[in-house]
């Protein structure tokens, strides 16, 4: 299937047929590699920061969450910005 490749502000894109995103399983984002003279576009499995929240609560129960960089302004409380 050949498509047209359009201008998109600065940039260019092409428009992906609604069947094909059925097939391909994609919904709103994609990961985008290039390989070699292809560029492959294949459906984002899970937002990056889904399960933060629930790993900063198992850190503090096992109380692995201490800053690693002492907190720079620990003894200048009177610190005038």
């Amino acid at each position: 299937m050949k498509v047209s490749v359009v201008r998109i502000g600065n940039s260019k894109g092409i428009r992906i047929p609604k069947p094909i995103l059925d097939q391909c399983a994609i919904a709103e984002t994609v990961d985008l590699a290039v390989d070699g003279k292809r560029i492959v576009l294949t459906p984002a499995k899970s937002k990056p920061r889904r399960r933060w929240l629930e790993a900063a609560e198992r850190m503090r129960k096992a109380g692995d969450d201490a800053l690693l960089i002492p907190d720079v302004f620990e003894e200048d409380v009177d610190v005038e910005w």
